[in-house]
């Protein structure tokens, strides 16, 4: 068996010996055991009775994944001028150091008073958190593109548009694709947050586990919990495969 399944396993056979022994108090640390049951209940049941655990799934997915697209529509493009321009990068990251740091929850109110409450301001405070990892590592990677091919491209007769599709894009690729993944993964955490904000489909995992709170479900809040980490290492896993397939020339 591999170590990368040993060990959860073994967490988890500690986790129930320690419930069972009364280490824990299942009321507010309920036990493996107690979670699959609460998954099962969700999946079949649902919280609230009929919004099963796939449509909120679903739900939170479709917001993230407008966030992100809308990310890496805007700091793919941005990252790429940015970093090509010395003086316009010179510029703006005064700006974009000022902003990056204000965490994504500060935004909510805002949020709410621009798009109100439902999916446009979920989605815009998954952007957020999608779009400076983008931006900053499409940056660093055409910036860390050695001078000298850029130099080889012009003597060649190379256009702009040229340098820019040969030269420039293949070698800040890498670097785009960490920056996709740290900002799917940072979407992905603000998912919760930005599901605070309101929800008027009634679907989404922020949703379903706040749902669970105010009934005092502690085992249903972990298994929506649960669920959320799964998922993004699943999407993580996905884009890994996919840099892996567009990065084979490394």
């Amino acid at each position: 068996m591999k170590p990368k399944i040993i060990f959860p396993a073994l967490i988890l056979l500690l986790w129930q010996l320690c419930t069972l022994l009364g280490f824990f108090s299942e009321g507010k640390v309920p036990s493996p055991l107690q979670i699959l049951a609460a998954l099962y209940e969700l999946a079949i049941y649902g919280l609230p009775q009929g919004n099963t655990l796939l449509l909120h799934c679903l739900s939170s997915i479709e917001r993230v994944g407008i966030g992100f697209v809308l990310a890496l529509a805007a700091a793919i493009p941005l990252g790429i001028i940015c970093g090509a321009s010395r003086l316009l990068r010179e510029m703006l990251t005064p700006v974009i150091e000022t902003i990056r740091p204000i965490p994504p929850l500060a935004w909510i109110p805002l949020a709410i008073l621009w798009f109100g409450i439902g999916l446009k301001s979920a989605a815009f405070i998954i952007f957020l958190g999608c779009f400076f990892p983008i931006l900053l590592s499409t940056m660093s990677g055409v910036v860390s593109v050695d001078p000298v091919l850029v130099s080889a491209a012009q003597t060649l007769g190379a256009s702009r548009k040229q340098i820019f599709l040969k030269v420039l894009l293949p070698g800040s690729t890498p670097s785009i694709y960490t920056g996709l993944r740290i900002g799917l993964g940072i979407g992905w955490m603000t998912l919760v947050a930005a599901e605070f904000t309101g929800v008027k489909s009634g679907y989404g995992l922020g949703y379903m586990i706040m749902t669970a709170r105010d009934i005092q479900r502690s085992d249903m809040v972990i298994a929506g919990m649960a669920v959320i980490g799964l998922t993004g290492f699943v999407l993580d896993s996905l884009l890994r495969m996919l840099e892996s397939r567009a990065l084979r020339w490394r």
